[in-house]
């Protein structure tokens, strides 16, 4: 069960995923009795908004780089970009090219759920989806944002759940 304090909870919430409205959704309907409840909650609180996109995304760093701050969603962020390792250079340069484009293209970081992927994978995604319309782009970011939020959920409910 995850029953923890609203302010706990609140800011808990906030590093999986900072979205004003998602928050209050998502810990509206807590306690928790088990993870799918809390999984559901966050999938009912979906999709996103134009504008909560870019709530969400200001605190994303690049696929490849660090995030710099300290706090428990730049904490997710390090760990979620760790296990993409980093032994091939010339896909490093390429994903790199490939987020200056990305960001000239669309106006914002390239967003992608690293966990479970690899550097190869997420290059050719970053690829495909330079070619998409920015609406289309717009529906998959938000998508992304609420899957690593489902992941961190995850680890959030293994870690505090009684």
């Amino acid at each position: 069960m995850l029953n923890l304090p609203p302010p706990e909870l609140r800011d808990l919430l906030r590093s999986c995923l900072n979205v004003d409205r998602w928050v209050d959704e998502v810990s509206a309907k807590a306690p928790f009795g088990d993870l799918d409840a809390l999984l559901a909650a966050a999938r009912d609180a979906g999709p996103l908004s134009t504008s909560e996109i870019d709530q969400a995304m200001a605190d994303h760093p690049r696929i490849g780089e660090r995030h710099a701050a300290d706090t428990a969603a730049a904490e997710f962020s390090r760990k979620e970009q760790a296990s993409l390792g980093d032994d091939d250079a010339s896909v490093n340069l390429a994903i790199a090219e490939g987020n200056v484009a990305y960001e000239e293209r669309f106006g914002r970081v390239f967003l992608i759920r690293a966990a479970g992927r690899t550097r190869p994978e997420i290059l050719g995604e970053l690829r495909r989806r330079l070619s998409l319309d920015d609406q289309t782009e717009r529906v998959i970011v938000g998508s992304e944002l609420l899957d690593i939020a489902q992941l961190r959920l995850r680890s959030i409910y293994e870690e505090h759940s009684l």
